[in-house]
């Protein structure tokens, strides 16, 4: 492990000390209240089933709509379903103008400065998947020309994979520089960590790699890339919002977090709202702070959201396709 970085500097005593070495990493992470895991699902599962009043659900809906990176990663994108992903963030429903814009476009790093130049000054955010995304298995110089090339054409965010076979091995050091080296690298923009929950096994190894990249310099833990199965659940998010909760409470500072792939519908994206509201608390509640990776789920918010106003289901017909 590299001396400390300054992802170091301004914390609290224990957590800089925690960065000192890679045996001062182990010991903090390895230190770690486990996580219950009856007690989690148990709780996600209960929260689940909660219920919110007809008038809250406008507002739900918007609030998820707002929070969305609407999200192109396919080997066969072309320049012009970027521009069409582009349209429909920054109007996804065109008779509507009040419905609200969403978050963020990602893309691919060589789609960025098409999506820069269709985002221009409308307040929609461009990020890009980065450091060899999805596997993460690729040499450091490569990873990093990844998010330099993104940066330089003018990502306002960049999601990184972390190297999963070195967390899993115990190497937690290796990982750590890499976020801290990557989150230098980002200059002014955000950085998305993702952990991919899916390959981490255990809900204590989720805390842990939530912790490191909070440690690291990560502006967001991001759960997964889509690309592997079982993606997000919700309680993986618990856990993961419970350490921005504990991060917050320890250092004052917040932590974003992002649930990514699998969901699909508005009422798998209000449970998670109430999940934010209950486990992290009302302040998450806003997309600089918590983000649904996903594409499919702004279509049924769109018609859920029209169903509220006009009473009936409208059907898929007048959304644009994704």
């Amino acid at each position: 492990m590299a001396a400390p970085s300054t992802t170091s500097a301004g914390l609290p005593p224990a957590l800089a000390d925690a960065t000192r070495d890679e045996t001062s990493l182990r010991r903090f992470l390895h230190g770690l209240p486990g996580v219950d895991q009856v007690g989690v699902e148990q709780r996600a599962a209960g929260l689940a089933t909660r219920s919110i009043k007809k008038a809250s659900k406008l507002w739900a809906i918007d609030t998820a709509i707002s929070m969305v990176d609407l999200t192109t990663l396919e080997g066969a994108d072309t320049a012009g379903k970027v521009r069409s992903l582009c349209a429909k963030a920054r109007r996804p429903d065109p008779e509507r103008p009040e419905v609200p814009k969403v978050a963020a476009v990602c893309v691919y790093p060589d789609m960025v400065a098409i999506a820069v130049k269709e985002t221009a000054g409308t307040g929609v955010g461009v990020a890009s998947v980065a450091t060899a995304f999805p596997s993460g298995r690729s040499s450091m110089r490569v990873k990093l020309a990844d998010t330099e090339q993104a940066v330089a054409d003018g990502a306002t965010e960049i999601d990184m994979v972390i190297d999963r076979g070195a967390f899993l091995s115990g190497h937690y050091g290796r990982v750590f520089d890499e976020i801290a080296t990557i989150k230098q690298a980002c200059g002014g923009a955000h950085l998305k960590v993702i952990l991919e929950t899916g390959e981490l096994v255990t809900y204590d190894n989720v805390r842990r790699a939530s912790w490191l990249a909070m440690l690291a310099g990560g502006d967001f833990i991001k759960t997964s890339t889509g690309k592997v199965s079982p993606a997000a659940t919700l309680p993986v998010t618990h856990v993961m919002l419970q350490a921005v909760r504990d991060w917050h409470d320890t250092t004052g500072d917040r932590i974003g977090v992002k649930p990514a792939g699998g969901i699909r519908n508005t009422k798998d994206a209000i449970r998670y709202l109430v999940a934010v509201h209950e486990v992290a608390g009302p302040e998450w509640l806003d997309n600089t702070l918590f983000r649904f990776g996903a594409s499919s789920l702004l279509n049924d918010l769109l018609m859920q959201r029209r169903t509220q106003l006009e009473g009936h289901y409208s059907g898929p017909d007048y959304v644009t396709v994704d």
